[in-house]
């Protein structure tokens, strides 16, 4: 049987580790897998914020992949290779350290994919694992492990969430018609794929003019998950009455927004408008990706859509009706 590479299996840690998406906020994405004589033995990843980590999950069971039926023999991690996306945690937090863990069961050798820039960890787990005889390989698919966790990093290095702006445009580049009624541009599916962003992102963000013009409920109604916390910008107190589950903003700057909701341990926040408040976002240059719902509606006159920014490095995806 041909041995797969460390790379290989990291691929794995990263499609396992995705699956936790929308789930275990504010903690990263974390898979882990466990090989032992080129055989996988046991895999696992963070499935919900509070419960185990990846590498608790993966070594507190171990299934046969061939009959199904579970290991019985205490050893059976004893000289086994662990493949973990981000470094292993040092300390206790919602369960105890995975660190202790991993030297508990004998592991042999850890292979990593990015080291871990929360403070409470930051080298420290790999210390730990190299003062109890454990080999430890770094940086392995590091860029692709950044990718993934790119809401935990830009949280943790930059200090701020990672912004996404969002909006939906007809084909002529319209927002809305004229008037102040509501008007809705985008089809089902593309509802669905929208409410499914929602739930994979921390927090979501209007103006008051949006919110006094539509009285947007912003949760994930069309689709499975978590929602996300809902946040008006309204910094002259327009809204009188605010839902209780709703949080609200009184400051100027987009600088001052960002700093709310880091303080509020929000990791990510996709931004919806209206106009005024997208403009602001494109304007300061701090935003990390732009999403746009474009319809086959012709509207012909109206609000114009934000112009595509370019420039800045962030990723666009545009999903047509």
């Amino acid at each position: 049987m041909q041995q797969l590479s460390d790379e290989q299996y990291m691929q794995r840690c990263l499609r396992l580790a995705a699956q936790g998406l929308g789930r275990t906020r504010p903690n990263p994405l974390v898979g882990c897998v466990v090989v032992k004589n080129g055989i996988i033995i046991s895999e696992g990843y963070h499935q919900q914020f509070g419960h185990n980590h990846a590498e608790r999950n993966a070594l507190l069971r171990c299934v046969n992949g061939s009959s199904g039926s579970r290991y019985d023999d205490k050893d059976v991690f004893r000289g086994a290779t662990l493949y973990v996306n981000l470094e292993p945690c040092s300390h206790y937090g919602h369960t105890p350290p995975c660190a202790d863990l991993i030297i508990e069961k004998g592991i042999k050798r850890v292979v990593c994919c990015n080291d871990d820039p929360n403070s409470l960890v930051d080298g420290k787990g790999f210390e730990k694992l190299q003062h109890a005889g454990i080999e430890v390989k770094r940086h392995v698919l590091e860029k692709e492990g950044r990718e993934l966790n790119r809401r935990f990093f830009t949280y943790m290095e930059q200090h701020r969430p990672y912004v996404i702006l969002k909006w939906a445009e007809s084909a002529d580049g319209y927002m809305a018609p004229c008037g102040d009624s509501p008007y809705w541009l985008t089809t089902p599916i593309q509802d669905r794929i929208n409410h499914k962003w929602r739930t994979e992102e921390a927090a979501i963000v209007v103006g008051s003019e949006t919110y006094l013009r539509d009285k947007p409920r912003l949760n994930a109604r069309h689709f499975c998950g978590n929602n996300p916390q809902p946040v008006l910008i309204d910094r002259r107190c327009r809204v009188n009455t605010l839902p209780k589950n709703w949080m609200r903003l009184t400051v100027g700057t987009v600088k001052e927004v960002l700093q709310e909701l880091y303080k509020a341990h929000l990791q990510s926040v996709i931004v919806e408008g209206g106009r005024k408040v997208l403009d602001a976002f494109i304007a300061s240059g701090v935003y990390d990706e732009v999403r746009v719902l474009r319809s086959k509606a012709l509207l012909g006159n109206g609000l114009p859509a934000p112009k595509i920014p370019v420039g800045n490095g962030s990723r666009l995806t545009v999903i047509e009706a």
